[in-house]
């Protein structure tokens, strides 16, 4: 089954947008970064600015719709705010990835619409492996022409706790966090957006955010989260996992920063 079984014209295009994006990334990635040493620009500035101009170019090609890309995110909050539906876009979502090169670093598309994420690609080039989310319709990953649906597990009681977090020290909040669950719990590490995706795939139950991310890191992860059957609320340190917790949002406040958050099964 392949990209077509999407039956989502726009999605598939979008899709495309961003492997296109994911191929000059691969190209500035694979080369020897002693090239760099006598230019301004380093690899990592260059891969970030050919994605984001493929991406602008091909996401005004399909529609009128305001862009906010991570590199052009120097819109005021005044036009922001008027926007219904955009486009959101992180051209290159994990540069400690990318300068590790360990692969894991990805491409976001999301189209936002009033604050929800309805539509988002994430393509790691990388691994070449994609995830879409069409909320309503479901959420697939895609390696080598394949396309398997996807969806979030929930726990189950017996099971270990699988809990995607950071490849570093945690920090004494998330251990609060995890001293709250019942049961075994096992670290899942992954960088950039991917670690929504694990989620999302059934890899992971839960992913506590306690630190800075801002709304272009998330916005296309979190509509496959969404899309795949999980949720992505607010979270409040002080009591982590709140039951009432709110839906995370997107462009509500001048600031594009993310509160803290959790994806959860």
């Amino acid at each position: 089954m392949g990209v077509m079984a999407l039956k989502d014209a726009l999605t598939e295009n979008v899709l495309k947008i961003a492997k296109t994006a994911g191929d000059a990334i691969m190209d500035i990635y694979r080369k020897d970064v002693a090239v760099y040493e006598k230019q301004d620009t380093s690899p990592l500035t260059e891969a970030d600015l050919a994605a984001h101009n493929i991406i602008v170019e091909g996401l005004k090609s399909l529609s009128d719709l305001p862009i906010l890309s991570e590199e052009s995110a120097d819109i005021s909050w005044n036009e922001r705010q008027q926007w219904q539906r955009y486009w959101l876009v992180d051209p290159l979502d994990g540069t400690k990835e990318f300068i590790k090169k360990n692969g894991e670093f990805t491409v976001n598309i999301a189209l936002i619409d009033n604050g929800k994420p309805v539509m988002g690609v994430v393509y790691a080039p990388a691994l070449e492996k994609s995830y879409i989310g069409i909320v309503g319709e479901g959420a697939w990953s895609e390696s080598k022409g394949e396309m398997t649906p996807i969806k979030a597990r929930k726990h189950q009681p017996g099971d270990t706790w699988k809990v995607v977090g950071s490849r570093s020290h945690q920090s004494p909040e998330i251990q609060k966090l995890l001293a709250e669950l019942d049961g075994e719990t096992e670290l899942v590490a992954m960088g950039s957006s991917l670690k929504l995706c694990l989620v999302a795939e059934g890899q992971a139950h839960l992913y506590p955010r306690l630190g800075p991310t801002s709304e272009w890191d998330t916005g296309a992860a979190h509509a496959v989260a969404l899309a795949a059957g999980a949720n992505v609320t607010v979270l409040d340190p002080q009591a982590p996992l709140a039951s009432d917790a709110q839906p995370l949002t997107y462009n509500q406040e001048e600031s594009v920063l993310n509160p803290y958050f959790l994806v959860s099964a």
